[in-house]
Formats: C-alpha cells, sequence, structure tokens
C-alpha cells in the first residue's frame, strides 16, 4: 500500500475509540438482557465485531500491527432474527458441494444406471450427463452418504432453517429458489467444513491437552524409565482426541 493511501493517525484513533463506544454499548446491552436470544444483545455484538474488524484493519495498514480480537466466523456473522416468534411456514435450503475426484468411476456408476433401465450409455459417457443420470437415480441424502462409490469427495456443505409467515403458493417460487434466503429470518443453520476439523487440530496443539498431561505426570513420579512415560502420553493424548472427534461437525 502507497503512503498516500494509508490512514491517518486520527482515522486509527477515531477507530479505537469506536471499539471503546461498542463496548460499553454491548455491555449495557448485555447487562439489560430480556432472555437468552435477546436481538438487542446480538445488535451490540455484530457492532462490536465490526468495529473491532475496522480498527484491526485500519491499526495495521498504519502500523503494521494487529490486535488479539478474533472476528468471528459463519456461525456468529447472523443478523439478528427478525422473523415471526410462531413461524406458520419453513422453509429448508440445503447446499452440499463435491469435487469431482474420480470421474470414471463416476462414469462408470451411471452406464450401470442406464443400462439397468435398457438405455444407452451416450448421456452416461459424459461427466455432465453422468451427474444428470446420478442425481435424478438417487436422493441427494443417499449420494451424500454414498458419494466415494460415485467418485465423489466431499466439500462445505450448510443447512439453513427459514422462518415464513405463510406457506408459499404452488410453483410460486420455483424460477428463484434462492432469492428469499434472508439471514435475519434464519431459525437455525449447521455448517459442515474442513476448516473446523483444523481448528480442533489446532486446540488440540495449543492447549488443552497439555493441562492433562501435566496433570498425569505429576502421578506418575514414580516412574523412572523416560520411554514409559513418553508411551503413558501417546496413550492420554488418543484418549483426549477421541471426545474431539465425536464432536466434530
Amino acid at each position: 500500500m502507497s503512503d498516500a493511501a494509508q490512514p491517518t493517525a486520527a482515522e486509527v484513533r477515531a477507530a479505537a475509540e469506536a471499539v471503546k463506544t461498542a463496548l460499553d454499548r454491548h455491555l449495557a446491552a448485555v447487562e439489560r438482557r430480556t432472555g437468552e436470544d435477546d436481538p438487542a444483545v446480538y445488535e451490540a455484538f455484530n457492532e462490536l465485531a465490526a468495529a473491532a474488524e475496522a480498527y484491526d484493519e485500519l491499526l495495521y495498514d498504519r502500523y503494521d500491527e494487529v490486535t488479539p480480537f478474533e472476528i468471528p466466523g459463519a456461525d456468529d456473522s447472523l443478523p439478528p432474527y427478525t422473523g415471526p416468534e410462531e413461524p406458520n411456514a419453513l422453509s429448508v435450503l440445503i447446499r452440499r458441494d463435491y469435487a469431482v475426484a474420480e470421474p470414471q468411476r463416476l462414469l462408470a456408476q451411471a452406464q450401470r444406471i442406464e443400462a439397468a433401465d435398457g438405455e444407452g450409455t451416450e448421456t452416461a459417457g459424459t461427466v455432465h450427463g453422468a451427474l444428470g443420470i446420478l442425481f435424478g437415480e438417487f436422493e441427494p441424502d443417499e449420494i451424500a452418504s454414498r458419494h466415494k462409490e460415485f467418485g465423489l469427495e466431499e466439500g462445505d456443505s450448510t443447512l439453513w432453517v427459514l422462518a415464513a409467515d405463510e406457506p408459499a403458493e404452488p410453483g410460486e417460487w420455483l424460477e428463484a429458489p434462492f432469492d428469499q434466503a434472508d439471514p435475519q429470518r434464519v431459525v437455525c443453520r449447521f455448517d459442515v467444513s474442513a476448516v473446523f476439523d483444523d481448528l480442533d487440530e489446532d486446540e488440540d496443539e495449543d492447549g488443552g491437552d497439555g493441562e492433562d498431561l501435566a496433570a498425569d505426570l505429576d502421578e506418575l513420579d514414580d516412574l523412572e524409565e523416560i520411554e514409559d512415560i513418553e508411551e503413558i502420553e501417546g496413550e492420554d493424548l488418543d484418549g483426549d482426541l477421541e471426545p474431539l472427534d465425536a464432536d466434530r461437525r
């Protein structure tokens, strides 16, 4: 970044003051909380996150320094819920990403399906055609559970449950099915991503297990052989990782 494009010291100072103000507003909202899902707390939370992010960026651009603030990820970035308290209808939006990891396996599966139907294999001879046959034959949930059989590799996935005031009329939204995906009407969402695995691994490396191992070593003072201690540490690590694996999304 050129010097001319850098923020001024006054701009950085103003951003810092905005963080202080947002902190005060967030604390006040928490103190006045009216329930677990108080929209005022969500709003103050989002304002604080935005102020912290803006300050972090300006501080880095001006002084090449960073803050210890961690900006919330996707699960925490939804705006406050503004939908009906008692929804009369729901929309479930699902996105699942796949990589075509083994095209030949995909083509072979599609050709078997087409042959079983007594048709030729011309359509099944291309990846585009094979995907059409595959998703026409199987439900998306079955494809998700058997994706490796079809030469696919899972990517990220997300499921949004949106509240609606009334059920849609038949055919009403088919031309643009995702235009009404209003984040402020999300009742709940569930995300699956390899990034969560990376976060769990980082937590294992940075802490958590270290405290458990220290406690275990205090109980093993009577062991004199270093090799014995290392073997027990390895067993403790395996035990600690089992609940983390079960909690992964």
